[in-house]
């Protein structure tokens, strides 16, 4: 399975979602790289249905699925206790165990 972080310049959060990422992937005992993609356009975001930044993808499927329009934004997540930049370490656990063990 192919991941990757898509951002865009300035993104407040890249560097902390790719220690995250990182961290939960290894945990997971998944080998390899993650792949940073940095947007720089809307009509990447419009090709490839960024719904912001940071967001966490594997095999082409966005981890958190979003029914906002594509753009070149900042993203926020849900979590008990509101929002924030990035999901929560077992938000993001959760995701990847998901996909996981899709056939």
């Amino acid at each position: 399975m192919d991941y990757e972080l898509r951002i865009i310049a300035d993104c407040p959060n890249s560097a902390a979602a790719l220690d995250l990422f990182v961290q939960v992937l290894a945990a997971e005992g998944v080998e390899g790289d993650v792949v940073v993609v940095e947007l720089g356009s809307e009509e990447q975001a419009q090709t490839l249905g960024f719904h912001g930044s940071p967001s966490f993808i594997a095999s082409g499927m966005d981890l958190f699925p979003s029914s906002a329009a594509p753009a070149l934004t900042c993203r926020l997540y849900r979590h008990a206790g509101g929002l924030a930049g990035l999901p929560s370490p077992e938000d993001l656990k959760a995701a990847v165990q998901r996909v996981s063990v899709r056939p």
